[in-house]
């Protein structure tokens, strides 16, 4: 019986995501598998990887192929480095925390009400408009 180690696709439509799984080469895709060693979430940024570096090693050793993509992902969390013999890789990125936005007290808001709005109706700017239009075109009496 031939082991290979590959992803095993979850979620919905366009937001997928992966376990890493030890299955029978002969199983479909999404079957059953042997045991889950990892999850990949590519759609997050960065893209969340976690592998048990134990459970690959010994899968690896008693001659679980990994598929492309696992071979892929192996390598850039360097555990088929360390199964190869072979320096690491550089750390992948972590993802920053975000930091808290300030509180409204914070910033010096207060709680007292402004009061009424400023601007004025625009009707009333237009009959004022035409009060003083209409007084100027007047004529005066002498």
């Amino acid at each position: 019986m031939a082991v290979k180690i590959k992803l095993k696709r979850l979620g919905k439509i366009r937001s997928p995501h992966y376990r890493i799984v030890v299955a029978d080469s002969r199983t479909r895709r999404d079957g059953r598998a042997i045991e889950e060693i990892g999850k990949y979430h590519p759609t997050y940024n960065p893209s969340v990887i976690e592998v048990d570096g134990d459970r690959v090693a010994y899968w690896l050793g008693v001659g679980a192929q990994p598929t492309e993509p696992v071979l892929a992902i192996l390598k850039k969390t360097g555990d088929w480095q360390k199964f190869k013999g072979e320096p690491a890789p550089a750390p992948l990125l972590q993802a920053a925390e975000k930091p808290a936005r300030p509180s409204f007290e914070a910033l010096g808001g207060d709680d007292e009400g402004k009061g009424e709005a400023i601007t004025q109706k625009k009707k009333a700017e237009k009959k004022d408009e035409a009060a003083a239009a209409s007084s100027a075109s007047a004529p005066t009496e002498a």
